[in-house]
């Protein structure tokens, strides 16, 4: 399984048209025939006027013939591209291999956090996914991870890494928790020396994400 994740940057005050038709003429057009939609969700905090959408397909041929048969998609060519192209400023592509598929919450209505670090070169990203599955167990006593992956093309050696919370105020509360955790703090002790960058960005889900 491949998992794309692509983020729009788009103009200031179009956000919301941007949602729009990707929930309606989109979804419309692509159901889940042209890879399965995993997740949409709209930036809160962190970078703004951003769309982030993960699709997944079985392997990297699939994503591959998929997107050429949609390339193809009268309607989506027709009427989708017209309608999204004058908000756009600027794409961006991750295409990412799950270390932990992504998992629904229990729960709907939830706030959600985006974490992406860049790693030192030659092999610290596996070093730094090889400590934090270790303690990942004891991190999810204070809440539960949504999906883990490792970057394949777009950002070299990136780990990257999905959370949900019911509200800012638990995310504040769950990581203040964790970072009491002996088991935790030991982890901190190790893994950041493999960092180069650490960035965060809060989404909000759209009305039709499968995330909610």
């Amino acid at each position: 399984m491949i998992y794309e994740l692509r983020t729009y940057t788009v103009k200031p005050g179009t956000v919301g048209e941007m949602v729009k038709a990707a929930s309606t003429i989109s979804r419309d057009i692509r159901g889940d025939n042209f890879g399965k939609l995993e997740g949409y969700w709209i930036t809160e905090v962190g970078p703004l006027n951003q769309v982030m959408h993960m699709w997944s397909y079985a392997d990297l041929n699939e994503r591959t013939r998929l997107r050429a048969e949609l390339a193809k998609n009268a309607r989506w060519t027709g009427e989708y591209i017209p309608a999204i192209r004058p908000f756009l400023v600027h794409q961006q592509v991750r295409l990412l291999n799950a270390v932990i598929p992504p998992v629904a919450p229990a729960a709907t209505g939830n706030v959600y956090e985006f974490r992406n670090y860049r790693a030192r070169p030659l092999g610290a990203a596996k070093q730094w996914l090889e400590l934090f599955t270790a303690v990942l167990p004891e991190r999810e006593k204070y809440s539960r991870i949504v999906g883990l992956w490792q970057t394949e093309t777009g950002q070299p050696n990136e780990v990257c890494h999905i959370w949900a919370y019911p509200s800012l105020n638990a995310r504040t509360e769950a990581r203040g928790n964790a970072m009491k955790d002996p088991a935790w703090q030991e982890f901190l002790g190790k893994a950041p020396q493999l960092l180069e960058e650490m960035h965060s960005t809060i989404m909000l889900p759209a009305p039709h994400s499968p995330l909610r």
